[in-house]
């Protein structure tokens, strides 16, 4: 997917040249493409003269941020050197399993002892959070996560609105100062109905953080999540390996289910790394006309040497044209020029091992938060305890918005204040 974007920045660049316009270097910077003067790229001798300093911020911002986080998670400090906090935070998973929970999870806990923090880990989300499944986890407990799939905290759908009640008691039991909480959607939600009882239970008027982790990428104000990228190359994989079994044979056009729920990334993203010749995703309708017109492409394409075709479709782009509907229309109209499979993908998008990007996203982004949160901690602790006023309202913002930087979007309702982390260069306020 990257190289296809990469490649496109680069033909347009050559269509707006000009005699006068100087070389450049298609690069990316967060997660958008730009064009970089070719010079600027090789004339520096920064690692000739030993600069290394001046060469690692000549890499850019993001390589720079790597090479920060990597020194802060490797080696443990003494014990003599860490600060003293006396801060306590609970990190915990909510939703679906995605690839990447494990590696941000490491990396929260190894953040929030480097910060002095005591670190507690809730399994099964906030079911388990009621049901008192709350131990201390320590910097040696989480070696090996990163390349684990799934969720090894475990991680449940429980909304927490009908148990708020036994929540705050475990929270006053613990003395929770503060909550992590690393999911999808549900974990937004989860977030929105602890703020909104903040009035009457004080255990939540403390600094509360998520971060986006679902293979759908449906969290308002985030453009990547962890997970996304497993998934699409799970997708991808697959495709590629059906299309691959009609090697050989006669013509033929494949229909594949992808997840997401309502959200199209996968399809629309998948589509494009695999080559897909259409993909039909919720948020462009679509009729029977269009699908009439591209089963006509197929057929026209059919007829030159080509042989194979693909089309992907969201789980719920539309609730009549189906998958099966889709299926028996491409065999019905393409009848004696091609014949037709489908195949749903299902939950192995959802399993493996997270790739090196989710792994590393996760792990970043996770630092990141500790960091926003060990903030807030000293920022509002007063009178020996930690508290945020309940009745705060704040605008929708979002800051470190350029390209490069990390990014939070800070999204608000009539009663909302929370923190979504996301590392692309891009956020809405939702």
């Amino acid at each position: 997917m990257k190289a296809s974007r990469m490649g496109v920045e680069a033909i347009l660049a050559l269509l707006e040249t000009t005699a006068n316009t100087p070389a450049c270097v298609v690069s990316l910077c967060g997660n958008q493409s730009v064009r970089v003067p070719l010079m600027e790229c090789v004339q520096t001798k920064a690692m000739d003269q030993k600069r290394f300093e001046e060469a690692v911020k000549l890499r850019g911002r993001s390589f720079e941020n790597n090479l920060r986080t990597y020194k802060l998670l490797a080696h443990r400090k003494p014990e003599s050197e860490l600060p003293v906090s006396n801060f306590n935070v609970a990190v915990l998973n909510v939703g679906a399993p995605a690839a990447g929970m494990n590696a941000a999870v490491r990396s929260a806990v190894r953040v929030g002892i480097s910060e002095g923090h005591k670190m507690f880990a809730v399994n099964d989300g906030f079911e388990g959070f009621y049901k008192g499944q709350i131990k201390e986890i320590k910097w040696g407990d989480v070696g090996g996560w990163t390349g684990q799939g799934g969720s090894l905290l475990g991680t449940k759908r429980t909304l927490p609105a009908k148990h708020v009640d036994k929540i705050a008691e475990q929270m006053r039991k613990h003395n929770i100062n503060a909550l992590l909480v690393i999911g999808g959607f549900e974990a937004l939600e989860c977030l929105l109905q602890l703020y909104e009882v903040r009035d009457t239970f004080e255990e939540f008027c403390i600094p509360m953080c998520m971060l986006p982790a679902t293979i759908s990428n449906n969290v308002p104000g985030t453009d990547l999540t962890i997970g996304a990228d497993t998934a699409l190359n799970a997708i991808v994989e697959t495709c590629d390996r059906i299309k691959q079994s009609a090697s050989g044979t006669k013509r033929r056009v494949f229909i594949i289910e992808t997840m997401g729920g309502y959200c199209g990334y996968l399809a629309t993203v998948g589509g494009l790394a695999a080559g897909a010749d259409a993909a039909y995703i919720y948020e462009e309708p679509f009729d029977i006309r269009d699908l009439q017109a591209n089963v006509e492409h197929l057929t026209e394409k059919m007829k030159t040497s080509i042989q194979r075709g693909l089309v992907l479709r969201n789980e719920n782009s539309n609730v009549n044209y189906t998958t099966d509907f889709i299926y028996q229309l491409y065999t019905e109209e393409g009848r004696g020029v091609f014949d037709c499979r489908k195949n749903v993908l299902g939950h192995m998008q959802q399993g493996g091992a997270p790739s090196p990007f989710d792994r590393n996203f996760g792990t970043k982004i996770s630092a990141k938060a500790m960091q926003w949160l060990s903030q807030k901690l000293v920022e509002t602790y007063r009178k020996g305890k930690v508290g945020c006023l309940p009745t705060l309202r704040t605008p929708a913002v979002c800051w470190g918005c350029t390209p490069g930087l990390w990014s939070s979007s800070l999204l608000c309702s009539s009663k909302m204040r929370l923190i979504l982390f996301t590392g692309s260069p891009k956020s809405s306020g939702g």
